[in-house]
């Protein structure tokens, strides 16, 4: 687990590189992937904090999954490192964290980006990747039971990704943009969250 702790790798990384990320960074934050908020930490760019939302029609819907990117000194030759700080079940994240993906494995390039990182890490909760699993039980379920691994998997979102638990401290320092989208969202999240407490009394009440 030491490697999700916040090592800073600034001064390892060549002021090239650092300006490149930050810019990237503030294009992110100004401009962001639908379903992904990028948190910039000012004091260390490398790092690499967002919030992705569970995508719609997932079990992971309704939840908000607080991801962080550790970038080696190596950067970018060699990929991050990729961590859920959000405990999630999904066959593709490690118990403790770690991700599990090609991206960041044996497909990688030096000029695929933190955005290309994310938007996989996020299609990676619509399509998990049974072949390449970290949590070897959550593998067998969505091969042999999918509907068991979905109530797992929707369940673990409840209970630690809702967005209402983490949107009071989501991202402090982003105070642009304006509120009335976040009202919507909030109504909509407020919605199906009401809708997988009604799922979740129906699978209680079948067991």
């Amino acid at each position: 687990m030491a490697a999700v702790s916040s090592i800073s790798n600034v001064e390892n990384l060549s002021p090239q590189i650092i300006r490149q990320l930050t810019k990237e960074l503030h294009e992110l934050v100004s401009d962001p992937p639908e379903g992904i908020k990028v948190q910039i930490n000012e004091e260390d760019v490398t790092d690499i904090q967002a919030y992705i939302d569970g995508p719609a029609g997932t079990p992971y819907a309704g939840g908000v999954f607080r991801v962080k990117l550790a970038l080696g000194k190596d950067f970018p030759q060699a990929p991050p490192k990729g961590f859920f700080l959000t405990r999630v079940f999904h066959p593709n994240v490690a118990k403790n964290g770690e991700i599990c993906v090609n991206t960041l494995k044996k497909d990688w390039r030096p000029d695929l980006g933190i955005k290309h990182i994310l938007l996989t890490v996020k299609c990676l909760l619509i399509v998990p990747n049974a072949e390449s699993a970290l949590n070897e039980e959550a593998g067998k379920l969505l091969l042999e039971h999918y509907e068991d691994y979905c109530q797992r998997a929707r369940m673990m979102t409840e209970i630690h990704a809702l967005a209402t638990k983490v949107s009071k401290g989501c991202a402090p320092e982003s105070t642009e943009g304006p509120t009335a989208k976040k009202h919507a969202s909030d109504k909509k999240v407020a919605a199906e969250k009401k809708k997988l407490m009604k799922d979740k009394k129906r699978t209680l009440k079948r067991l």
